[in-house]
């Protein structure tokens, strides 16, 4: 049987401040890819955070987009 298929979303940006999330233009953002599993996600992330690492405002993140998509299948319903 294989893992459950749990998406997630790796891109990234230059920030207008190290210490904060805004990007400087969201038209330049760069979207690596959609991956299958955090792992896989995880290292498409290292990858291009190193390639950058002379660039300090730049950054890139991972979004658990399979939480998106299913907010409710991580946790209880609320009341």
């Amino acid at each position: 049987m294989s893992e459950a298929q749990l998406l997630h979303l790796v891109f990234g940006g230059e920030l207008e401040d190290v210490a904060g999330i805004t990007f400087r233009d969201l038209t330049k953002l760069d979207f690596v890819g959609a991956y299958p599993s955090y792992a896989a996600a995880r290292r498409a992330w290292q990858a291009k955070a190193q390639s950058t690492v002379d660039n300090a405002h730049m950054r890139y993140f991972i979004i658990h987009a399979h939480k998106l998509l299913d907010p409710h299948h991580d946790g209880p319903t609320p009341a």
